[in-house]
């Protein structure tokens, strides 16, 4: 429990400054964005930590060694050495997943992954399940076999209380990101007129009530060799969750997911602070209280909607909310820069392009609204 060593962040690539951001927040000090991620350093109570805790990463992979091989024969005899007992269990099933690049001799990632899973079933005796839990991923990478273990199981967008979702729906973890990158906190309402299944408001309450995201899961990590779940279960309890006096504001013409939308809420214990209901773009109407932020996850034309008929609904959102949210802050996410600009709204310049659903889409945000 005392070692240390380089924790890594999965991230959406283009959010990656976002994440670090939260994962300083949330005190891990060292944080540092990098392609696809966030790296930082810290033990094992941190892995369980930051899978508890971050509402943005997607993983967390602890890299547990590594060494050289510069061919098949040698990875299969350093494979054998290494200390997979340190982590793993015999008693667990267990995955491999291998990545090469051009840099290294060894370039064939199917016969490494054989020889991987050879050594860690004979040598520690583990069985070798493609539907397993627990999962290594080794990247050969200059000849340097970098040795990591997947210690979170399923995504961490899957927080344990979404049954239900609609239409081409945003990611938790995604859906938390952009909420920072504009600004929020947990201490202002926000109002989502395409709400869908209620990813934005729903995630909003939670920050506001103080809820982790992972309180209601599992995870990999409690399948590793010395974890303790008494150490676990006090890390899980020591978290003070409190009531909201904010409203979060979901809507959207498809009465189907609304009912999905308010039964999301319910699992995920917000649904006291959360409001939902069917109405179009052109209904939405200010919430009495002070302003906030509106958050938008509109059709882009590219997997939901014709392009060609969306600028007019683009339109009309931007009418509503130049007519009716003076002071509200605006983020949009889109694919298509010009549906954006048809709102008409002072956005400022958007940042670099997010990876999402094999898109790249854009967070365009503006001020508080004149």
């Amino acid at each position: 429990m005392d070692q240390t060593f380089e924790i890594f962040l999965v991230g959406p690539p283009g959010l990656e400054p976002v994440l670090a951001d939260e994962a300083r927040e949330k005190g891990f000090a060292d944080a540092v964005a990098v392609p696809g991620g966030v790296t930082l350093t810290g033990g094992w109570a941190d892995v369980w930590r930051a899978n508890l805790t971050l509402r943005g990463a997607t993983r967390v992979l602890a890299r547990i060694g590594s060494f050289r091989a510069f061919h098949l024969a040698q990875l299969d005899k350093r494979a054998r050495k290494f200390p997979w007992g340190d982590v793993l269990r015999p008693d667990v099933p267990v995955r491999v997943e291998v990545s090469t690049n051009k840099k290294s001799k060894i370039y064939h990632a199917g016969a490494a992954k054989q020889r991987l899973e050879t050594a860690i079933a004979e040598e520690l005796g583990a069985p070798i399940s493609e539907d397993a839990e627990v999962q290594i991923k080794v990247r050969i990478d200059d000849n340097l076999v970098i040795v990591s273990v997947d210690t979170s199981g399923e995504s961490l967008h899957k927080r344990g209380y979404k049954a239900g979702v609609g239409k081409a729906p945003m990611r938790e973890t995604m859906a938390a990101l952009l909420l920072r990158a504009c600004g929020y906190d947990g201490t202002e309402p926000v109002v989502d007129p395409m709400c869908g299944s209620g990813t934005f408001p729903i995630e909003a309450a939670e920050i506001a009530k103080g809820l982790l995201p992972g309180r209601a899961r599992s995870f990999a990590f409690e399948k590793l060799n010395g974890f303790n779940d008494a150490l676990w279960q006090d890390m899980r309890g020591a978290s003070q969750p409190h009531e909201t006096d904010l409203l979060f504001y979901g809507s959207d013409r498809n009465v189907n997911v609304i009912g999905m939308a308010q039964d999301n809420a319910t699992r995920a214990g917000v649904a006291d602070c959360t409001r939902f209901h069917c109405a179009s773009v052109s209904d939405l109407q200010r919430p009495d209280g002070p302003p906030g932020l509106v958050f938008v996850n509109p059709p882009y034309g590219a997997r939901i909607g014709k392009k060609k008929d969306l600028f007019a609904l683009y339109g009309s959102l931007g009418k509503v909310l130049t007519e009716r949210f003076s002071g509200w802050r605006v983020g949009i996410v889109t694919s298509e820069t010009p549906l954006a600009n048809a709102t008409g709204l002072p956005f400022e310049p958007s940042g670099p392009p997010i990876a999402h659903g094999g898109l790249k889409v854009k967070l365009f945000k503006t001020g508080p609204l004149a």
